[in-house]
């Protein structure tokens, strides 16, 4: 275990350690968050490899002299998942709002893999444009971007965000609108460098909670549906951490110039 790892690549890495085992177990893909046609020559084959590239990255993200290989791994693989099997949906079918969920969703978690890649894979000459601070800049991009689709789900398909919430909470309709207005308002104030550090935190943090309060009682009696989608909401969660963890050197309550002048891995 690397001894300098950050608690989020800690998680990130054991989130994906999960979502290899699930996918070894089942030797299918990540039910609707990786839906890849069943036409798709070699199927199982090529779920298989990818269940093995998630656990291999997880692992590999742990220890220090393979980080910046899973680095190098695992942000192209996230690039691919979210461009192949997400954005399609999103350009053939803008007008439904769960195509933007579902792109917002595993842009989120790209963004976490895309961080970690412009942290520690080092430079090479044709990917410079994604490492070092021109790469943050853009896994800082596609998170402000992909918050708002997350968000305007919870608020345009209200009555069925609803059900979600807790029964033990008051005013459900209430939680759902909040947490969907959070995420929709976080986009613009991390894009105008509105105290960042303290905005990305608390929705890494709002992600976190409904995830436990979500998907975690489900795996009190575990099926392979609730299980899957604890360790991908707990993926979404991890890679906004990722993200908000790259401001770490941006005091919490810095805004504006301050923040552009400061902010730096």
């Amino acid at each position: 275990m690397d001894k300098s790892i950050r608690p989020s690549r800690a998680f990130y890495g054991a989130v994906f350690i999960g979502l290899g085992i699930i996918g070894l177990v089942y030797g299918d893909f990540a039910l609707v968050w990786q839906d890849p046609p069943k036409s798709l020559p070699a199927h199982q084959v090529i779920a298989y490899l990818c269940a093995f590239i998630e656990l291999a990255s997880g692992i590999g993200l742990l220890l220090k002299p393979t980080l910046a290989l899973s680095a190098r791994v695992l942000c192209p693989y996230m690039m691919l998942w979210l461009v192949l099997l997400k954005l399609p949906g999103l350009v053939l079918a803008p007008a439904f709002i769960g195509s933007w969920g579902a792109f917002g969703e595993i842009g989120i978690i790209t963004a976490g893999a895309w961080s970690l890649y412009a942290a520690n894979a080092g430079e090479h000459p044709r990917f410079a444009f994604a490492a070092g601070e021109r790469g943050l800049r853009g896994a800082r991009l596609l998170f402000l971007a992909s918050l708002p689709m997350i968000g305007l789900v919870h608020l345009i398909e209200l009555k069925d965000t609803v059900p979600y919430v807790p029964q033990w909470l008051p005013y459900p309709a209430f939680w759902a609108c909040a947490t969907g207005s959070y995420s929709i308002l976080a986009g613009p104030a991390l894009l105008g460098g509105f105290y960042p550090r303290l905005v990305a935190n608390l929705e890494a943090a709002m992600l976190g909670v409904i995830t436990l309060l979500v998907w975690g009682p489900g795996l009190a009696t575990p099926d392979r549906v609730h299980v899957t989608a604890f360790f991908i909401s707990s993926a979404i969660a991890v890679g906004a951490w990722v993200v908000a963890d790259t401001y770490r050197s941006v005091p919490w309550l810095a805004s504006g110039s301050t923040v552009r002048a400061l902010s730096r891995l």
